[in-house]
């Protein structure tokens, strides 16, 4: 076991912890926006759908019931432009980070093979590469790295940490370009239906891909547009020949989605109501944030999309960090995505309305 463990980096949150203390310190308590966990409350038709399906005494299957496979392609199609998808062109997962993690392991990548993310990127995807014994390269135009040996090249928009969104024109480029050289694109686009300052696209939509899924792949996440982080419920749309071989490995390794989470995710695909009310709470508490920060003497870069907001005073993160904590206000060290991330701070909007107006109110002069 601790040949696996010394293949990974420290677990950046528990650099946070004594920051954490001193914000918790604050005489009307801490305002946490340091990790992305949604605080409201998972909608009820999601949550009925769970209960009808506690009875589930029998054990579920790595794919999905038929009717969660409809609810899968339908909403591809219905959100995300996608055309002709099938239920070979989809596959639930244990939630995202499992898949990000595991993914390279389950490709049969290893020595002397590359694993390629964004130089701001979600750490996980550097685990997965570390995991797989791989070695891994950060890139800032995924067209400028050699692909020789370059398997697998994840993709992030909207971006975490930076909601940086790539264009339309951007990601045809890249699938171009990696479809030429044969290497997979693997394109996270958990945050895709969180867009305040720009459309995100995906790649499964024809104007980008041509209208074939041949070596793309985009991952889907229902934790933060539907509450449901506690149901790890989230899933895999794209080439079939890349799914098909997948879903045997998890078939294996027994990678299933519960029963009544996939009754739930059903419910929560088909359903567009709840996710406007919360895209609403979490522009509310963005358009707050967002000028509490800028009157405080922020710069913000990007943001167009997510749930974050990439914040700087030019100056180390760990700076800002140890500012905003004496405020009672956590927030993550841009450091956590990267070196390219020092002099920023990731500040997270799902915190309630009334610790977001506790944070303005710390914030304002």
């Amino acid at each position: 076991m601790s040949a696996v463990s010394d293949r990974l980096p420290t677990f950046p949150w528990d650099k946070l912890e004594p920051y954490k203390k001193t914000a918790a310190a604050h005489p009307d308590g801490i305002v946490d926006l340091s990790v992305g966990t949604p605080v409201d409350p998972v909608p009820e038709p999601i949550q009925k759908a769970l209960i009808a399906a506690a009875d589930s005494p029998g054990y579920p299957t790595v794919w999905g019931t038929p009717e969660l496979r409809d609810a899968l392609t339908r909403w591809a199609e219905r959100r995300l432009g996608a055309r002709g998808v099938t239920h070979h062109h989809v596959l639930p997962v244990v939630g995202s980070k499992e898949l990000v993690a595991w993914l390279p392991t389950q490709l049969g990548l290893g020595p002397g093979d590359t694993v390629a993310f964004p130089r701001l990127a979600y750490p996980t995807y550097e685990v997965g590469a570390r995991l797989a014994r791989a070695e891994f390269v950060a890139y800032d135009d995924p067209t400028e790295l050699d692909p020789a040996n370059l398997k697998l090249l994840w993709l992030n928009s909207p971006s975490n940490p930076t909601g940086r969104v790539l264009s339309k024109e951007e990601l045809t480029r890249i699938v171009a370009w990696a479809r030429e050289h044969g290497v997979l694109v693997l394109s996270d686009e958990c945050y895709i239906e969180l867009g305040w300052e720009a459309d995100p696209v995906s790649v499964l939509h024809p104007d980008v891909n041509g209208g074939s899924y041949d070596g793309i792949v985009s991952v889907h996440s229902l934790s933060k547009r539907s509450n449901l982080a506690g149901y790890r419920a989230a899933f895999l749309a794209g080439d079939p020949a890349v799914l098909g071989p997948l879903l045997q490995i998890r078939k294996h390794g027994g990678m299933m989605t519960s029963a009544p989470t996939q009754a739930a995710v059903v419910a929560a695909l088909g359903d567009d109501e709840h996710v406007r009310v919360q895209r609403e709470r979490y522009a509310a508490r963005r358009t707050a944030l967002r000028e509490a920060l800028l009157g405080h003497g922020f710069r913000i870069e990007h943001s167009e999309a997510s749930l974050y907001l990439w914040a700087t005073r030019d100056e180390s993160c760990w700076t800002t960090v140890a500012h905003l904590a004496d405020r009672g206000i956590l927030v993550a060290p841009g450091d956590f995505y990267g070196p390219a991330g020092e002099n920023f701070v990731r500040v997270a909007l799902t915190a309630t309305d009334e610790r977001v107006q506790a944070a303005v109110t710390r914030l304002t002069p």
